[in-house]
């Protein structure tokens, strides 16, 4: 089968940092679906992956991407719930080959069916960013999906990011008041589009645009951008006994102490892959995250989050979708249709 992957380490503007390749066909596990791959999504952690390859050589190359959405092609012998032709969804696993491929091997345990009503290039770009969100706001830091924080403030840095840009809808559909931090234009208008209440800039000091606001303390923040750049002007805004989001590992130390103890914060980190990677026993509830979002998707109630959409499984589409994650250009999700 065609696929796409890495032999090793090379900056972006290098056209040999990703190749082209003949792969073997995965064959399934068990629990597992093998998907013929329609489209895929690129995330910052494919960028991400590819900067691990060190010098490498990695012999067949590391096939990148944890965003897809397809057609099931066949199922395990334990597989419940999915059948050959079904129209699927997922984010996929870090341990095992990406889905920058024609097929791809997953478990079914992370696996959803897709919105029907939507586009599988539309639907490719909502897992990873759909459960990031899902997972971090409401089972890292407790905030109520039915509504008993409703009218609370959330302060979302990087609204229109990937996870920024599923958050949005998500955290409004529980009932917050949310702020979302942006610094251009087209950016600040995605955010609004999205649902955010309010939109304030990043590069500026983020305190006085909070109080102009009305706001002198935040009981959630979801810092998801750089962990570092923003840790001092969290633990100043975040307020007595809040809850701090982070999904970005800081590149320092950061001291952990006062105020944030004074406070009581709570500071919790969201990895969408953890549940995968550790084989946890809840593994499933991936899949019903997703399902539920699916649900949403249909009934109207959750935004399409693709911006940009790409024509073919290309190096160089793939190329120019890394530099937008590297660079930070990118609003939104970008999707490459198969």
């Amino acid at each position: 089968m065609k696929a796409v992957g890495a032999r090793q380490y090379l900056p972006v503007l290098d056209p040999g940092c990703l190749v082209e390749f003949e792969a073997e066909k995965p064959a399934p596990g068990p629990l597992d679906l093998l998907v013929r791959v329609r489209a895929v999504a690129v995330n910052p952690v494919d960028t991400k992956i590819r900067a691990s390859l060190a010098a490498g050589p990695h012999d067949p190359p590391r096939i990148l991407g944890w965003d897809a959405a397809g057609s099931v092609e066949t199922v395990g012998a334990e597989v419940v719930g999915f059948s050959p032709g079904d129209e699927v969804f997922y984010a996929g696993d870090l341990t095992r080959p990406g889905c920058n491929a024609e097929f791809q091997a997953v478990d079914s345990r992370l696996v959803a069916h897709k919105p029907a009503s939507w586009s599988f290039a539309e639907a490719a770009a909502i897992p990873l960013a759909g459960l990031t969100a899902w997972e971090l706001i409401f089972e890292r830091m407790g905030v109520d999906p039915h509504g008993n924080d409703s009218g609370r403030h959330l302060l979302i840095i990087n609204g229109a990011g990937g996870v920024g840009s599923a958050l949005i809808p998500i955290a409004r559909s529980a009932g917050l008041i949310v702020i979302a931090t942006a610094s251009r234009p087209e950016t600040k208008a995605w955010c609004f589009s999205l649902g955010a209440h309010h939109v304030i800039h990043h590069r500026k000091p983020l305190r006085q645009q909070a109080e102009a606001l009305g706001i002198t303390g935040f009981p959630f923040i979801a810092n998801l951008f750089n962990t570092e750049t923003y840790w001092e002007t969290t633990a100043d805004l975040i307020a007595p006994f809040g809850a701090l989001g982070l999904i970005v590992e800081p590149r320092e130390k950061l001291h952990i102490g006062d105020p944030l103890k004074a406070k009581c914060v709570r500071i919790v980190w969201e990895f969408m892959a953890a549940r995968a990677k550790f084989q946890s026993p809840d593994m499933h509830l991936q899949g019903q995250y997703l399902a539920a979002i699916a649900a949403r998707c249909d009934a109207g109630d959750f935004p399409k989050l693709n911006t940009r959409i790409f024509d073919g499984l290309t190096v160089d589409h793939l190329r120019e979708a890394h530099a937008g994650m590297e660079q930070g250009t990118a609003i939104g999700k970008w999707v490459i249709a198969l």
